[in-house]
């Protein structure tokens, strides 16, 4: 075994290969996020979005819904 100051260096650096895969996993992996699935939906399905966040009051929804359609 490599022993150096009474330290196994093998799992040593395991451990660290371990914490870099994971740490890179979990910074430069991609992911999908709300904003990327909305951009391709249609105008009045973005709407509905808005008025079900409560981002817009009912009378502005239905303004829209009209000039949408």
């Amino acid at each position: 075994m490599f022993y150096k100051d009474g330290f196994f260096w093998g799992m040593h650096l395991i451990w660290w290969a371990i914490w870099i895969v994971a740490l890179g996993w979990i910074f430069f992996a991609p992911s999908s996020s709300s904003s990327e699935e909305i951009e391709g939906d249609d105008p009045l399905m973005l709407l509905k979005i808005r008025f079900a966040k409560g981002e817009i009051t009912k009378e502005e929804y239905e303004r829209s819904k009209i000039l949408l359609e």
